[in-house]
């Protein structure tokens, strides 16, 4: 028997419409989701900062100075977390920063923590754009 005299017998039909429908949806709904993902990692990466810690010193049992550089979005505020911590790493002092936009990528600040205890290193935590 033949393909042909089959699908008569048990009444199949090839129908090329469905499959050229089925495969435009499948296409145009692969198009749309790559899209999407490629705009997610866009706008993520629009409002990035990177920070970078150049320099710490402990002045005294109640005062840490950092020295850090960041780079963000021009025209955009930024505020930094700063943290001081002790020998077990636990975290003595911490300071919240706020900077106003400003039209240049690069940035570095220098700033004073306060502590409770005598701290032995001084970081930026984390930054974000405000």
């Amino acid at each position: 028997m033949t393909q042909q005299m089959l699908d008569e017998r048990y009444g199949r039909r090839r129908s090329t419409g469905r499959r050229v429908i089925g495969w435009t949806i499948i296409g145009a709904v692969a198009v749309g989701l790559i899209g999407w993902v490629g705009w997610g990692t866009v706008a993520r990466s629009i409002d990035e900062i990177d920070d970078d810690l150049t320099a710490f010193e402990v002045v005294d049992a109640h005062t840490v100075s950092v020295t850090f550089q960041i780079t963000s979005p021009p025209g955009r505020g930024v505020t930094c977390v700063l943290e001081a911590q002790d020998e077990e790493h636990g975290i003595v002092g911490w300071r919240v920063v706020e900077y106003p936009a400003v039209d240049t990528h690069a940035r570095a600040f220098s700033e004073e923590i306060p502590t409770v205890a005598l701290a032995t290193n001084g970081l930026v935590n984390s930054c974000w754009v405000t």
